[in-house]
This record gives structure tokens, C-alpha cells and sequence, in this order.
């Protein structure tokens, strides 16, 4: 029978490794990108390039969906209530801070570590298994130079982009049940929306999804590098990644909500 006490010290070493590690990686990246010689040859940039078409372009179309119908969700679900108060246009605010606070970038940042970061776990853990990471570096190329900082760029520029794009398109939504379903009026339902939105409520949601692009890539890259065992073994690192991204985007939600909503920030 296994000691317990073991066991669970065991676990507790693996996971501050395994936090050392990601760290590690994470200050390795920033080093290629500010301090390395990372020289933004046309290689390099046509790279970066197709890495953003892949993370932000081809993510429009499901953002865009999630969105739509998350802001049609929240207008309806508000209206319910905010009716039997005589507050109806009041649903314009709540729809448009819900989304630029939370519901805009965490949403946004789901479906690319659904899409994207599954995808970034699955192809460099195909190519750790077939041992094409070693064969970069036995021609001295540093994995993390041309792997893991073109992905890294894309997701930090693109999710910020997506998550505007997803505030924009939930408004859109509250908006079609507002003058639709709710007999608002267009002009005066826009001007209830951003009338009560700060620049808090903005650049807020913009840290969280610049945060969440960090996680994502970090989670993905680390996990695909690390990939043993052939396919199975890239089936399971791809659903690991996926797993630990949802937690620690959640978890991080959580951490920044209470940071900005619950201090002087």
C-alpha cells in the first residue's frame, strides 16, 4: 500500500516543477523577444504572420456566433427581470460592461485555447515525437526562437483584437433584442450602452485577455515540447492542454476581477 503522506508530497513536487518549468519557458520567450537576437528576417516575419492569420482570422467566425448569441442570452435574461422594475433600457448597460468586463474576453479566450491552443499542443507534439525538435537543435536552432515566440506574438496580439471584436458583437446582440423584442429605441439603446461604460471596464477586459493569450501559448508550447509516447501520447498532451488552459483562465479571472473591482485600481 502506498504511503499517503508520500503521495501527496510527490504530487506537490511535480507541480512546483512543473510551474518552474512553464516560468522558465515563459522568461525564455521574452528573452528571445526582447533581449536575444531575434532578428525579424522575412523568414521569421512571414512566420509570425501565418501564426496570427491562424489564431485571429480564422477564429472571426466562432467568436463571432459565441458572441452574437451570448449578448442576445444576457439582453433576454436581464430584460426578464429589469421589466417588472420599469428599468428596461437599463438592459443597453448591462449588456455592454458584461461583455467589455468578463464575458468578452473570457469567452473569447475558451474558444482559442479550444482552437488554437489544442492545435499549437498538437503539432509540436507530432514533432517532438518524431523527433524533429532534436533535429533543430543538433542544427543549433533554438526551439523556442522558432517555435514557441512566433506563436506566443500571435496569440498576444490577436486576443486582445478578438476579445474588442467579441464586445462589439455582444452589444450587437443585445441590441437586436432591444429594438426587436424590446421596442427600444436604436440611438437611445447605443447611448445607454457606452454612456455607462468607463475606460475602467475597457482596459480591464483588455489586461484579462492579454493575460489569457499568456496562459494559452505558455500552457500549449509547454506541454506540446513535452509530448512522450507517439500518437497517444500527442492525443493526450492535446487534451491536457486544453484542460489545464480552461482551469488557469478561469482561475486567473477570478484572481483579476478581485484585483480590479475589489481594490483602488
Amino acid at each position: 500500500m502506498k504511503n499517503p503522506i508520500a503521495a501527496v508530497g510527490r504530487t506537490v513536487l511535480d507541480l512546483g516543477q512543473t510551474i518552474i518549468d512553464v516560468l522558465a519557458l515563459f522568461f525564455n520567450t521574452i528573452w528571445w523577444i526582447v533581449i536575444g537576437p531575434f532578428k525579424a528576417k522575412a523568414a521569421n516575419r512571414r512566420h509570425i504572420f501565418e501564426q496570427m492569420v491562424f489564431t485571429g482570422v480564422q477564429s472571426v467566425i466562432i467568436v463571432f456566433f459565441i458572441s452574437l448569441f451570448t449578448g442576445i442570452v444576457i439582453a433576454m435574461q436581464s430584460a426578464y427581470q429589469l421589466k417588472q422594475l420599469g428599468a428596461i433600457i437599463y438592459v443597453a448597460p448591462m449588456v455592454s460592461i458584461s461583455m467589455a468586463r468578463e464575458l468578452g474576453p473570457v469567452f473569447t479566450a475558451l474558444v482559442v485555447a479550444g482552437r488554437v491552443g489544442s492545435a499549437i499542443t498538437a503539432e509540436l507534439g507530432t514533432m517532438k515525437v518524431s523527433e524533429q525538435i532534436e533535429a533543430l537543435e543538433t542544427l543549433a536552432l533554438d526551439p523556442v526562437r522558432f517555435l514557441v515566440v512566433p506563436r506566443f506574438l500571435a496569440l498576444l496580439i490577436m486576443l486582445p483584437c478578438l476579445t474588442i471584436m467579441s464586445d462589439m458583437i455582444g452589444i450587437l446582440g443585445g441590441l437586436i433584442v432591444g429594438v426587436f423584442n424590446l421596442q427600444l429605441d436604436p440611438y437611445r439603446y447605443l447611448t445607454f450602452s457606452f454612456d455607462l461604460m468607463t475606460w475602467k471596464d475597457i482596459w480591464t477586459g483588455l489586461v484579462k485577455s492579454v493575460t489569457f493569450g499568456t496562459i494559452i501559448a505558455m500552457i500549449a508550447c509547454y506541454v506540446g515540447l513535452g509530448t512522450r509516447g507517439g500518437a497517444e501520447g500527442v492525443g493526450k498532451s492535446t487534451t491536457l492542454s486544453v484542460v489545464l488552459s480552461f482551469i488557469l483562465i478561469v482561475l486567473f479571472d477570478c484572481f483579476l476581477t478581485g484585483l480590479f473591482y475589489f481594490s483602488n485600481m
